[in-house]
C-alpha cells in the first residue's frame, strides 16, 4: 500500500480505504487507486488480515487420496466453502501420515473446523481437536458424542443391488468386502441384511477382503478357481469392483453373461468405457453439502445435539449386470 500511495503522490491511508472497499474515496480516487494496484501487482494478503480478525476461515480435510469418491468429495468442498468464504487445508493420511500426524499439522494451521473421513478414533490429536474446532466425521457410522456425522445409507444402497440382481434371477449372490474398518463391516453387514430380506439367507457368501484392486483381485481368482461359481458379485467399492474385472478378463470369465459384477460408490471407474459398472451411487454433492451445513452452524453458535445424516444412494445400471444363464 505504501508503495501504490508513494507511486500517486496519495496518503496511505486512502489508499488502505479503496483496498478494503470501504466508502468516502471519489470515484477518481477509486479508479487511479485500483488501476495502479493492478499495475503494481498488488495482492491482498490474506492471512495477515485474518490474522488480525483472529479468524483463518479455514477448514480441515482429512481424507484419503487414493480413495476415487473422498477426492472428489475434497473437489467439491473447495467450491462451495470458497463460495461461503471459507478456504480448505488438505491432509491426506497415508500409511506414513496417520491420523494423528495429519490432524495435529492441521491444528497448527489454525483451521476453524475438521472434515474427516474415516480418522482413527483411538487418535490423541484427534480427541483433542474434537474439543477445540467442529468435527464432522465422515465414510462411517459412529457414536462419538463430540463429533457430527454425515455417511452414506450404506443398508438401502445394498437392498438396491440385491434388488437389482434378484430381478435379474441371480439367487447366488456373493459378497466381497467386510474388511476396511468400520466401513467395511458396516458394508457386509448390509449385504446380509439384503440377501435375508430377499428369502436368500442360505446364500450368503462374504469373501473377506478390503477396497482395494488387489483385493478384489484375489476374490476374483478364487472364485475362477472354483467348479461352482456365483452368479453375481456385489463388491464394498469400485476399486476392488475393478480388480475383480480384471482378473474376470484375463480369466477368460465374461461378464454379465456369466457372472453380473455390482460396485459401491460409482466413482469415475465405474463409467469408464472398459468398465461399464454397475454401481450403487454416493451422492457427493449431498455429503459436501450435509457436512459444510454442519461446519458452518456449529461455528455460528449452534450447540444442539450433534447430528447424524444418512446421504441418500441410488444405483447406476450398467454393462456389468445382466440376467442370470440359462439352467444355472
Amino acid at each position: 500500500m505504501r508503495d501504490i500511495a508513494d507511486h500517486l503522490g496519495v496518503s496511505r491511508q486512502l489508499v488502505s480505504m479503496v483496498l478494503r472497499g470501504l466508502p468516502g474515496p471519489s470515484v477518481e480516487s477509486r479508479d487511479r487507486i485500483l488501476a495502479a494496484a493492478s499495475e503494481l501487482g498488488y495482492r491482498p494478503n490474506a492471512s495477515a488480515r485474518l490474522l488480525r480478525q483472529q479468524r483463518t476461515r479455514l477448514i480441515g480435510a482429512v481424507f484419503a487420496m487414493r480413495h476415487p469418491f473422498q477426492v472428489r468429495f475434497v473437489e467439491r468442498l473447495f467450491v462451495r466453502a470458497a463460495e461461503k468464504g471459507f478456504g480448505l487445508v488438505l491432509g491426506p493420511t497415508t500409511v506414513e501420515r496417520p491420523t494423528d500426524v495429519v490432524v495435529a499439522e492441521l491444528m497448527e494451521e489454525r483451521v476453524e473446523a475438521l472434515v474427516a473421513f474415516n480418522p482413527d478414533p483411538a487418535s490423541a490429536a484427534l480427541a483433542e481437536a474434537c474439543d477445540l474446532v467442529p468435527v464432522v466425521w465422515l465414510g462411517e457410522w459412529v457414536q462419538t458424542p463430540e463429533v457430527d456425522n454425515v455417511h452414506v445409507d450404506e443398508v438401502e444402497g445394498l437392498r438396491l443391488a440385491i434388488d437389482h440382481l434378484v430381478g435379474l434371477g441371480h439367487c447366488d449372490i456373493a459378497y466381497v468386502g467386510g474388511q476396511g474398518g468400520r466401513v467395511g463391516q458396516d458394508r457386509a453387514e448390509a449385504y446380509r441384511a439384503a440377501m435375508t430380506t430377499f428369502g436368500l439367507s442360505d446364500r450368503i457368501e462374504v469373501l473377506s477382503g478390503g477396497f482395494s484392486e488387489e483385493d478384489g483381485a484375489a476374490a476374483a481368482r478364487e472364485i475362477v478357481a472354483r467348479d461352482h461359481r456365483p452368479t453375481a458379485v456385489v463388491c464394498c467399492g469400485d476399486q476392488c469392483a475393478a480388480g475383480v474385472l480384471a482378473v474376470f478378463a484375463r480369466s477368460g470369465v465374461q461378464v454379465p453373461e456369466e457372472v453380473s459384477v455390482v460396485g459401491f460408490d460409482d466413482s469415475y471407474l465405474s463409467s469408464l468405457s472398459y468398465h461399464r459398472l454397475t454401481s450403487v451411487r454416493q451422492d457427493v454433492e449431498a455429503t459436501v453439502e450435509a457436512a459444510l451445513d454442519s461446519v458452518l452452524e456449529r461455528l455460528e453458535g449452534d450447540t444442539g445435539p450433534r447430528r447424524v445424516v444418512p446421504t441418500a444412494t441410488t444405483l447406476v445400471v450398467r454393462d456389468s449386470t445382466g440376467p442370470v444363464r440359462t439352467g444355472v
